[in-house]
């Protein structure tokens, strides 16, 4: 159980860059007050949730809610959040 649990933690750790080799043509808008409890929002409670609040598109909101099954995800869930990025879903590869 503990080697699972170490092979787990470490390949969470390798995939942190992972997002941003993705190529997601989106374009970053403004951090503000309102984009920042988006992103603490979207990691502590549930991916999705701060793309929600930005008031995304319904596709950005289901890829986020549905990759946040992975853990990590939830690191650039947040990110994607507070700087309230525009676009950036299946179609534009994320």
């Amino acid at each position: 159980m503990k080697k699972f649990l170490v092979s787990i933690m470490i390949l969470g750790l390798l995939s942190i860059g992972l997002p941003t080799l993705a190529g997601t043509h989106g374009k970053n808008g403004k951090v503000s007050g309102r984009s920042i409890g988006a992103g603490a929002l979207s990691l502590i409670i549930w991916p999705g949730i701060g793309q929600a609040i930005n008031d995304q598109s319904y596709e950005k909101n289901l890829t986020h809610a549905l990759l946040g099954l992975t853990g990590i995800f939830r690191i650039w869930s947040c990110y994607d959040a507070v700087v309230d990025r525009q676009g950036g879903v299946w179609k534009n590869r994320i």
